[in-house]
């Protein structure tokens, strides 16, 4: 259900800690919703069966109507293969009471020894046992971790949501001889980065709207607010070319 090429993320990333969240007055229940985890994650967005809608050579048309907790809504998915690349996008309408919404894109990558990631973010967030947020840092604190440049992944466990990104991404892949890049929209503007270990044979580079918990951070950082009927977009486009070696 996870390793797959692309979950989408609807209608939220990552986990909600807590049982839920506090929201315009009211607590907001949301259950786990997979087995082995302790917290609601990625939504349901993942889980589902969606509709095709319409379908060409290129391009697929897909929906959804879901519900997870205190949300339901409608959305709208589409893929399309473009300009030697691959374009996603979704939209989520609110058919249920104003609520915070968020969400995004986890594609799956297969790590090489080799395999370099590249983007800019200002900061992270560490994680507890449980892998809910704890510390906010400067990503100058953890030079392993610092992607301006292209850099190798970390040899152990990397989970942590990036602050600051600015949706643009560049995946050096010297093994298969070529570079994926990564553009998400605005409001995409952090980015998740997973892999267990360098031995794991993949790693995950998340582009989504909040980081792990926002709904039970002060202000709810990313997500947004829809009314009913009010809609949600995100899209994020993958290309590849070939890797120019020096």
């Amino acid at each position: 259900m996870l390793g797959l090429g692309c979950n989408v993320l609807v209608p939220f990333s990552n986990r909600i800690s807590g049982g839920g969240f506090a929201f315009d007055g009211h607590f907001r229940k949301v259950e786990p919703n997979l087995s082995g985890e302790p917290y609601p994650i990625h939504g349901d967005g993942f889980q589902a069966v969606w509709q095709v809608a319409e379908q060409t050579p290129g391009a697929v048309e897909l929906t959804h109507k879901g519900q997870i907790g205190p949300f339901v809504y409608a959305a709208r998915l589409w893929y399309a293969l473009v300009d030697g690349g691959l374009a996603a996008e979704v939209l989520m309408t609110n058919l249920g009471p104003r609520l915070p919404f968020g969400g995004g894109f986890h594609p799956w990558f297969r790590r090489h020894p080799d395999t370099r990631l590249q983007f800019a973010a200002t900061g992270f967030w560490t994680e507890t046992a449980d892998h809910l947020p704890d510390r906010h840092l400067a990503v100058s604190e953890r030079p392993d971790w610092e992607f301006s440049q292209p850099h190798l992944l970390p040899n152990d466990w990397i989970n942590a949501a990036f602050t600051g990104w600015h949706g643009a991404a560049r995946i050096e892949q010297p093994a298969l001889g070529i570079v994926v890049s990564v553009n998400a929209s605005a409001n995409l503007d952090c980015a998740v980065v997973y892999s267990p270990h360098r031995d794991a044979g993949f790693f995950c580079f998340e582009p989504v709207s909040h980081a792990v918990d926002a709904h039970n951070q002060p202000g709810q950082p990313g997500l947004i607010a829809l009314d009913t009927g009010e809609t949600l977009e995100m899209s994020m486009t993958l290309s590849w070319s070939p890797l120019e070696l020096h």
